[in-house]
């Protein structure tokens, strides 16, 4: 059994953040279950254009406000607490984030934890 608190992940490589975004990581490749779990939190103003060429990737919406752009389509979704949104075909995406947004997001194939954005927004 794996039991782990975010206090766990603090300082570990399962520790990611950037410019108005923080995740912890709270399963990763090397816990042997397949899939990534996070706790993200996203502060207001974020933006971001990504692109998870390798992984799939579904969030769902704990608190908080934004929006999701798919760029191949055009087509702009509502995030809001409830809300849960899956690029199932490694879609391009845009984040745009209004207030302080927590997301628990999933990654099929596991990430490791070393892996950063690329200029183009994959990963």
């Amino acid at each position: 059994m794996i039991v782990k608190t975010l206090e766990d992940v603090l300082g570990t490589k399962g520790e990611a953040h950037g410019d108005k975004w923080h995740s912890m990581r709270l399963l990763r490749a090397e816990d042997g279950m397949g899939v990534t779990l996070t706790d993200s939190i996203l502060e207001a103003g974020f933006e971001m254009t990504l692109w998870q060429k390798n992984h799939l990737e579904a969030c769902y919406c704990l608190e908080g406000s934004g929006t999701v752009e798919e760029l191949d389509r055009g087509i702009i979704h509502q995030i809001r607490p409830g809300t849960l949104y899956a690029m199932n075909n490694n879609d391009r995406h845009l984040i745009r984030i209004a207030e302080r947004t927590r997301l628990i997001c999933t990654f099929v194939p596991a990430l490791t934890g070393d892996e950063v954005h690329d200029e183009d927004g994959s990963l």
